[in-house]
């Protein structure tokens, strides 16, 4: 392979990687975003069991994608809010699959074997334009 093939060829593996994640969030209609307040922030377990239970919402049939997040080390500045302790984003087709959701027998037993580590919930509910 010379040179030119090569970087021809990791270029577009290159974009393809980016494209995918973007092409998901293009046909999603509706993005699910929560942010949760842990009642011991310091507590390792405590985290570990919240993202456990998040991670356990991908198997819901209306979920297209699911992302965890823990604050990021950016720059302080008066805009940024990075209190709380752990976030998620899910992508959802429409309202009716993000309300089969909240309804889904997944989404009940997680509330319940979670709200006990959260002191406050946040969400985001938005649409697609």
């Amino acid at each position: 392979m010379n040179r030119k093939t090569f970087l021809t060829t990791a270029s577009l593996l290159g974009v393809s990687a980016v494209a995918a994640p973007l092409t998901l969030v293009q046909k999603s209609k509706l993005l699910h975003q929560v942010y949760f307040w842990l009642k011991n922030p310091e507590s390792k377990a405590d985290r570990e069991k919240l993202i456990a239970g998040i991670r356990s919402l991908r198997a819901i049939e209306t979920v297209r994608d699911l992302h965890i997040g823990v604050p990021a080390s950016t720059e302080k500045r008066e805009v940024v809010d990075n209190s709380f302790s752990v976030s998620e984003l899910i992508l959802f087709d429409d309202v009716e699959g993000q309300n089969i959701y909240q309804d889904h027998p997944i989404h009940q037993k997680f509330v319940a074997e979670c709200s006990s580590l959260w002191t406050k919930v946040v969400v985001y509910d938005s649409t697609v334009v």
